[in-house]
């Protein structure tokens, strides 16, 4: 298709990386990982996040607060506060070596291989960050089904359950491994078009240009 070009790719893969990365981000910080509702008082909602609690209800709104120690938070919390600062610094470094690295933008003029050099990096840069925001959401979905379906808990006891920000990482997370991939779909563009046109060199061929040659003078 002729408006698929590595301009428009390079463009495509730096707009998915981008909404993606924002998506981790708020992700990040949403009090909404994990939710409990409890059946004996039907009027209080709880949230969890990495950061925050949450306590919602109907005559006080939603009250929040930061966690007291964070030693004393689970294990997958710890990891997941790790891994999804990771995410946000390698998006946002793979945003930062994108954009020079585009075609038509005035930065690294004349230095075709270096551009192409910074689109690679973005584009690793892009795909660790997205497993990293991946593997901490799974992570935390992981536990939340191990603790939901225990048989330990008495059944009258409220359990954590799916928070709407688990999707929402998901949704970041495989957007930014499509972003990463289509940054190297643009470098393989890229390479295509600067590939020299291929010369014939059997005697066939070198023949039948002599004949052309000698058509074209006559």
């Amino acid at each position: 298709m002729v408006f698929l070009t590595t301009k428009v790719m390079q463009r495509t893969a730096l707009f998915v990386t981008f909404g993606s990365w924002v998506t981790s981000l708020i992700t990040a910080f949403l009090p909404l990982w994990k939710t409990m509702n409890s059946d004996l008082n039907e009027v209080e909602n709880w949230f969890s996040g990495l950061w925050l609690t949450c306590l919602y209800t109907e005559e006080v709104g939603i009250q929040c607060k930061a966690y007291d120690s964070i030693m004393g938070l689970p294990m997958d919390l710890q990891i997941s506060r790790v891994l999804m600062s990771v995410s946000i610094g390698t998006g946002g470094l793979a945003l930062l070596a994108a954009f020079p690295g585009l075609e038509g933008v005035g930065m690294c003029v004349g230095q075709p291989g270096l551009k192409r050099r910074l689109i690679i990096f973005a584009g690793v840069m892009t795909w660790v960050s997205g497993l990293t925001t991946l593997a901490p959401v799974s992570l935390v979905a992981y536990t939340t089904v191990v603790d939901f379906w225990d048989e330990g808990f008495p059944d009258v006891m409220p359990r954590w359950e799916y928070g709407e920000a688990m999707f929402s990482g998901w949704f970041g997370g495989l957007g930014l491994v499509i972003g990463g991939t289509l940054f190297f779909v643009a470098v393989c563009m890229w390479d295509y078009d600067q590939k020299p046109p291929s010369v014939p060199n059997s005697p066939q061929a070198k023949h039948r240009t002599k004949n052309y040659l000698k058509t074209e003078v006559l």
